[in-house]
């Protein structure tokens, strides 16, 4: 067993009841790319914000165009050995809630059933005028019915089912509205510059307060919608371990901070963890 996986292993050995928050390096893995490089810093140009979105027709063709495309490998996606190791851990009971700030929802694909979806999931698509949600797989269909001859090479893989698209004009994509009211879909997400639905936020935060200790798991924690459990488990007492490759904007809070891949560390973990329960 590597060293650090020792050495998280016999943390959450001592410790009873364990809130997870996980980030996009987990899923990383996975074949989905995350945001940020080990200085916190973006490997790409930012995703696209919530106010350009609602104000900008050009700007809801250029996301959907390349959201139609990423989507076909997004949902092809399968959980790893980490996001396993987390479920396996919550069936033993040392896990009692992750929250989690991707979209994939491929912690409950792993058998997380405590999970918080803090950001949402890309599975759904929602119109912003009537609240309708539908399933994205059926949205999917709807963009190829209404963009029959639309034909795209992917250029760049992005986070979340985004990708870069080349020699296409993205003006021409055809977006659908609602089937009930004709309004704007959007994707069931929270994108940036929107804000986190406020039950949401507190159902995680009263997560973070039953735990005995918060493990932060493949995120940078630049995000403050992720930062903001990290502060208040500290300002409460609540020990805090990171696992992530590179800094986070939590490692001066850490009771322990390990500088390692998660899908390496913590599948010897929770082995040797459940292991020693028997």
């Amino acid at each position: 067993m590597a060293p650090e996986a020792r050495t998280l292993a016999d943390f959450l050995s001592d410790t009873e009841s364990i809130t997870v928050l996980s980030g996009a390096g987990i899923s990383t893995s996975s074949g989905i790319p995350d945001y940020r490089d080990r200085n916190g810093d973006w490997k790409q140009s930012q995703p696209i914000q919530f106010g350009d979105f609602v104000r900008s027709a050009a700007a809801r063709q250029r996301y959907w165009s390349r959201s139609y495309v990423g989507w076909q490998r997004f949902s092809k996606a399968a959980p790893n050995a980490a996001h396993e190791a987390l479920a396996t851990l919550e069936a033993s009971g040392k896990v009692n809630t992750l929250i989690t700030q991707n979209v994939d929802e491929l912690h409950t694909r792993a058998g997380s059933r405590k999970v918080i979806d803090l950001h949402g999931k890309l599975s759904k698509v929602r119109c912003l005028e009537c609240d309708a949600i539908v399933e994205r797989a059926g949205f999917q269909v709807a963009l190829e019915a209404a963009n029959p001859d639309w034909h795209a090479s992917v250029a760049e893989i992005r986070a979340d089912g985004d990708v870069e698209l080349q020699d296409v004009d993205e003006r021409v994509f055809n977006v659908p509205g609602c089937e009930n009211c004709g309004g704007m879909m959007k994707p069931d997400v929270v994108m940036f510059g929107e804000s986190v639905p406020k039950t949401r936020v507190q159902d995680a935060m009263e997560a973070v307060e039953r735990a005995d200790a918060l493990l932060i798991t493949g995120s940078s924690l630049m995000v403050f919608s992720g930062f903001r459990f990290a502060r208040h488990a500290s300002a409460t007492g609540t020990p805090i371990v990171i696992v992530n490759q590179g800094r986070t904007r939590a490692d001066d809070l850490a009771a322990l901070r390990i500088d390692a891949d998660c899908s390496e560390v913590l599948p010897q973990a929770a082995a040797a963890v459940t292991a020693s329960d028997k």
